[in-house]
Parts: C-alpha cells; structure tokens; sequence
C-alpha cells in the first residue's frame, strides 16, 4: 500500500527471492514504481479515505479468494494503522504480519515508547513533552538547539501549515513558540515532543531493524551507520546512504525492548551516538519496514523471506545477525563524496565502491523497461540540486 521507494524495495526483495510480481495499490500514480516490469499498480480514487481503503482491500481480497495467499504491507504509518485496526475485517483475506492495535498505540506514541525506555534503563534524548490545547511553560532542563517532532506521526501527516517538516530545529525559543502557535491552529491535538539536540553529523546516525517471530522472539537483528540524510524539509532525516556494520550491544537493547513488549513482526529503530556522555539513544521505533529497508536485502539478507518463512511456511528460522559489509545509497557517488565528511567513512565507502558492493534499490537489472531506466537515471542527478539547495 503506497506507491513510494519502499513500495518498489519491498517489490524488489519479494522478486529477488520468489521471482513474482508485487500488487500495488495507492492513491496516486507515481514515477518511482511506473513502468515497472515487476509491478501492477492500481490506483484508485479517494485511496486517502480508510472507508475506501478498506473497501478496495476486501475488493482485492476477494477477487484472489482461493488462489493465491496475500500478505498485505503497508508503506506508510497511515496504512499501517488502517491495517492494524481492521484485522479483523482483513483477516479472511489477508495475511496481516503487524502487532494488534493495543500494543501499536503503546509504543507508536513517541512520549509512551519513551516511559519503556526508562522502565528498561534504555537511553534516550532528554524530552520536554508539550500538551497541545494546554499552556505549557517550554521550562525544560537543558539547552539550545533544540529539536521539535510530534509525538504521532499518523496524525501529524493530516496537519497542514506554514512551514511544517517532519523534524524542526530551533536556536531559540521565540523560534519555536512561533511553529507551536500555528500547529496549535491545525487538525493535530496530541503531544509535540522537544528534545535535546544531541551533536554530531549524519555519521552519528544508526538505523536498526530487527524481526521478531509469533513466540515474540528476536530472530533476526541488521544494523547500519547512516552516512548522509535527506536535508529537504519534507524528508528530513531519511537515510539516503547507510553502511552496515555490527554492534552486539544495540541489538541486545533493541532486544530486550522488543521481548518485553511481546512484539511480532519487522520493527525499526532510530539511534544517534552521544559523543558527550559515549552512550546510544534510542530515538523512536517504527512499526514497519522504512524507507531505506533495502539496506538490509542489498547486504545479502531478503526482507521478505522473514515474513513468508514465518507467516507462509512456518518456519523456525535460526537467530541471525547481519554481518556483510555494504554500501546502500539512494544518491549517487558524488553525492556522497562531496557530503559525507572526510575521513574512515568516506574512504569506507570508496573502497565498497571499488570492491562493487553497493545497492541502489531504485536500479534492479531484471527491471529493464527503457522509460524507467531513464527516469531514475534523471531522478538521481535531480539529488545533485537538492543537496545544493538544502544541505
């Protein structure tokens, strides 16, 4: 669900290993997955509305009734939560591989993931919790910069004003008064989260996902230093190139997390490096495989195989971590080069160039329509000018 990058990732991984066609469904046609040789996209009006949505599924469920099993993915927190909501409904059609609704607002409310965070001893940023509705004395105990995000991100992407991204930044108070006070003015009435704004560039960045079995159990975990971000408002903070490394000790703390909670399914974390203190804070989690989920497929360690073996054959797989050096980018090489800061992570990523292990999710060999080829060809310069601009 969603005609976005991670749509085309996921359709990819599922044809690397299964060699079939992916179904895509969304509400508007979109350049990333048209022309695709392993996509059938079909759009349907007023997709946005989850009466609609719901519909066109049991449409859809219905129409492959008895031949073949469905497993439906959703590509963004909306759909995720249509989903998650409407499992009952979905069920008879569907395989459905998200946690139940309970335990999704438990841990999707980034000031609810955070009271486990400290019920655990798992750090995270300092976090000013602001009320919406409410007078709030923005008294917090530490200092500028500052970040603001919603603590909702579902209802947040309804909000509409003057200047909205989806992570801001602020030197000072009269700054962030001004964003909150037109916010105040929007659809979105939950919490808005101010947090210390931890030093240090894109390379301070993890990204961790890890799956977790029905028995609730961690069976496989890979991880990956960011080495650039998206810096358009809109996109802030996307991964748009990671290199996978190992570190024992995130994944037990994203372990312990996730056992605790008795999760099931793909989760997603984001992680900063604390030069100050030395230590890893656990940003949020996201219910769903990311936009930069081809990272791990890219390094040799299919997405979707965890879910068809689990959901599909009922298979026990062995506990796995990935551990293959790689180089995912969604930019091009020069991109890289002129961004990323000098140093061991530069000259890292030369030498996976060197050695040809690099992904780019968006150019898939078995891909070959000619228009697609040069769209994404055309896509990726594009990234030349907005990095100019908004780096």
């Amino acid at each position: 669900l969603g005609a976005d990058i991670t749509a085309y990732s996921l359709a990819r991984s599922f044809h690397e290993e299964y060699g079939i066609k992916s179904l895509v469904l969304s509400m508007a046609k979109a350049a990333i997955i048209a022309n695709s040789e392993i996509i059938e996209n079909r759009v349907y009006e007023n997709f946005d509305k989850r009466e609609v949505l719901i519909e066109r599924l049991i449409e859809v469920g219905k129409e492959f009734e008895g031949k073949k099993k469905l497993i439906v993915l959703g590509c963004g927190d909306w759909y995720v939560r249509a989903l998650i909501e409407n499992k009952a409904v979905l069920s008879p059609y569907y395989i459905v591989p998200y946690i139940d609704e309970e335990l999704l607002n438990r841990i999707v409310l980034k000031d609810k993931f955070y009271e486990i965070c400290e019920e655990l001893g798992i750090d995270y940023p300092k976090t000013y919790v602001y009320n919406c509705g409410e007078e709030n004395d923005l008294k917090f105990d530490f200092e500028y910069p500052v970040i603001a995000k919603p603590a909702n991100s579902a209802m947040y992407h309804y909000a509409k004003f003057e200047g909205k991204k989806k992570v801001f930044r602020f030197k000072d108070e009269k700054s962030l008064r001004e964003m909150l006070d037109k916010l105040e003015k929007t659809s979105y009435n939950y919490k808005f989260l101010i947090q210390d704004c931890i030093p240090g560039d894109d390379t301070n960045m993890r990204v961790l996902t890890c799956y977790c079995d029905h028995n609730s159990k961690v069976k496989f975990a890979s991880l990956g230093r960011t080495l650039l971000e998206d810096h358009t408002p809109t996109a802030i903070g996307n991964p748009v190139a990671i290199i996978n490394e190992v570190n024992p000790e995130i994944v037990a703390t994203a372990t312990k997390f996730l056992e605790h909670i008795g999760y099931v399914g793909f989760a997603n974390f984001d992680i900063k490096y604390d030069s100050r203190d030395g230590k890893f804070k656990f940003f949020e989690i996201n219910v769903r495989l990311g936009r930069s989920n081809f990272y791990v497929t890219g390094s040799g360690f299919n997405t979707v195989k965890w879910i068809v073996d689990d959901f599909i054959y009922g298979k026990t797989d062995e506990y796995t971590v990935a551990d293959r050096e790689n180089l995912f980018t969604v930019v091009p090489k020069g991109v890289i080069m002129k961004y990323v800061p000098d140093g061991d992570f530069k000259e890292q990523a030369k030498r996976l160039y060197k050695e040809g292990r690099v992904s780019y999710p968006l150019k898939y060999k078995a891909d070959k329509n000619l228009i697609r080829k040069i769209y994404i060809n055309l896509a990726l310069l594009n990234q030349f000018r907005k990095f100019k601009k908004y780096f």
